[in-house]
C-alpha cells in the first residue's frame, strides 16, 4: 500500500502561480505518476503525467502553463501551475498510475 499526500493548494488570483507537491510513502522510481483534477459538478480529468523515464505529457488545457516534474530520491511529484485561470479551480489529485493509488486531493481556487 502506498499513500500519496498532496499539498500546495490554495486561493490565488487569476494570472497567479501555485506549485503542488505530492509525497509518496513508498518508492515512485519505477512508477508513472500523474496529476488529475475534478471541478465541481464535473468528472475527474487528467492534467499531466510523467513516466518513470521522466517523459511528460499534458492535457491541452495545461500545455504551456503547467509543468510536471518528479524527484525520485524524495518520492515526490510536483505540478508547477502558472498563468492560472478561474477554470483551473478544482481539487487536484496525485496518482500513482501503476499500481493504482490516489491521494486525497488539494483544493485550488482561482478567483479575484
Amino acid at each position: 500500500q502506498v499513500q500519496l499526500v498532496e499539498s500546495g493548494g490554495g486561493l490565488v488570483q487569476p494570472g497567479g502561480s501555485l506549485r503542488l507537491a505530492c509525497i509518496a510513502s513508498g518508492s515512485i522510481s519505477t512508477s508513472d505518476m500523474g496529476w488529475y483534477r475534478q471541478a465541481p459538478g464535473k468528472q475527474r480529468e487528467w492534467v499531466a503525467s510523467v513516466d518513470f523515464h521522466g517523459r511528460t505529457n499534458y492535457a491541452d488545457s495545461a500545455k504551456g502553463r503547467f509543468t510536471i516534474s518528479r524527484d525520485n530520491a524524495k518520492n515526490m511529484v510536483f505540478l508547477q501551475m502558472n498563468s492560472l485561470k478561474p477554470e483551473d479551480t478544482a481539487v487536484y489529485y496525485c496518482r500513482m498510475i501503476m499500481p493504482n493509488y490516489w491521494g486525497q486531493g488539494t483544493q485550488v481556487t482561482v478567483s479575484s
